[in-house]
């Protein structure tokens, strides 16, 4: 993030890409000097099998694995002590992520408590922590939230049912491991918001206030390649050169907001997943056009090169047009991939809209959005995506 004329860049020090790259995860863990492993991810990759393919691979490296598939969509600060206690009583030194962002998530979390003592909750906000966390190893199983390559951690408060921001660079992995031929069989669904949350974090970048070349240039990126291969991911999960662009894009697009930071998307769809346990990436992509055009005149250049960037035609066109056109490419998006058109649909109530929009205000990511919201226009906001 920027300060005055100041930046600095932060990413995993190794980012591996490709077809069966997975393959190199246990040569990998010896080269960081992990003798156990406790390989975090989820009840559904366990039940497909991923889990055990991995440990697999791991163990025929040499070194030891034991599983945790317990990671929780939203994780909690209980499932972070649960997973932590799994850590101590198996003796491990390391750890692997294995899913998409709540696996990646609920590690960082058990990970940095690991290596720094207390609970979750001694690290919300940016850069508590001491220590470097334990060698962690991100494997990536969708195209969305980026977490593999992010100093950001969320995690559930579960008392006040609020999402903690920590943001923090002893969280950002050792390695990340992207290998499409693990997300072929993501379903439809999972594809679209996944992908509509790598757009959130390319747009949210982009326009942020902590922006600098480098962020712009990995956020204008991503959101070239999403449009074009983000809709055949979705129409065919096999189609493998769909999903090593959304790879790329997903990869580019958490490189962005690392250190550009986010904005009033994830600050309030922080709350509605840590409210109601929503789907963050459906959070997003219901919440995506509201927040732009609430944004639109603090960055209004901006909006009109990502019009340009998501492929739309804009010869002729004023800037305030050619922005409104681009925001408007992002309602179409979601609308084709079936997103949900509001909050309502999900089972949201008007009554809780005071609260998330106080929340919301409070949360890290709001810090860096463009354009400084009063209370009333928060909760305008949200009415909007009802």
């Amino acid at each position: 993030m920027s300060n005055g004329n100041q930046s600095a860049f932060f990413m995993p020090s190794v980012n591996l890409f490709g077809q069966g790259v997975v393959n190199e995860v246990g040569n990998r863990l010896v080269g960081l000097g992990v003798k156990k492993a406790l390989l975090v991810s989820d009840a559904g990759l366990n039940a497909l099998g991923v889990v055990d393919q991995i440990a697999g691979i791991i163990r025929e490296a040499g070194v030891d694995v034991a599983v945790f598939p317990k990671a929780e969509p939203n994780p909690t600060d209980k499932n972070v002590a649960e997973g932590l206690q799994a850590y101590i009583d198996e003796n491990c030194d390391g750890i692997v992520t294995l899913g998409g962002g709540s696996s990646h998530d609920a590690g960082k979390g058990i990970g940095l408590v690991a290596a720094n003592g207390g609970t979750i909750h001694d690290y919300e906000g940016v850069d508590v922590s001491k220590k470097p966390m334990v060698p962690l190893v991100a494997i990536n199983t969708t195209a969305g939230t980026g977490s593999e390559v992010t100093k950001f951690t969320i995690i559930t408060n579960s008392a006040r049912k609020v999402k903690m921001a920590i943001v923090d660079k002893h969280v950002t992995p050792a390695l990340s491991i992207n290998d499409p031929l693990l997300m072929v069989k993501m379903p439809p669904s999972l594809t679209a918001a996944t992908g509509l949350d790598a757009l959130t974090h390319a747009v949210e970048a982009y326009v942020s206030t902590a922006a600098t070349p480098i962020t712009d240039a990995l956020a204008i990126q991503a959101i070239k390649i999403i449009p074009k291969y983000l809709p055949r991911a979705v129409a065919n999960g096999e189609d493998i050169e769909a999903r090593e662009q959304m790879v790329f894009a997903q990869s580019l697009a958490g490189m962005a907001f690392n250190n550009a930071s986010l904005g009033y998307v994830h600050a309030i769809a922080h709350q509605f997943g840590g409210f109601y346990n929503y789907p963050h990436g459906v959070c997003n992509a219901i919440l995506l056009p509201h927040v732009c055009k609430f944004n639109l005149i603090a960055r209004e250049d901006k909006f009109a090169e990502i019009a340009v960037a998501l492929g739309e035609n804009v010869d002729g066109l004023s800037v305030r047009e050619a922005a409104e056109k681009g925001i408007a490419k992002i309602e179409q998006m979601s609308k084709d991939l079936n997103i949900p058109s509001g909050f309502t649909e999900l089972g949201a109530k008007e009554e809780d809209i005071p609260t998330l929009a106080e929340n919301a205000m409070k949360d890290a990511c709001s810090f860096t959005n463009p354009r400084k919201p009063k209370l009333q226009e928060v909760i305008d906001i949200i009415k909007g995506a009802l």
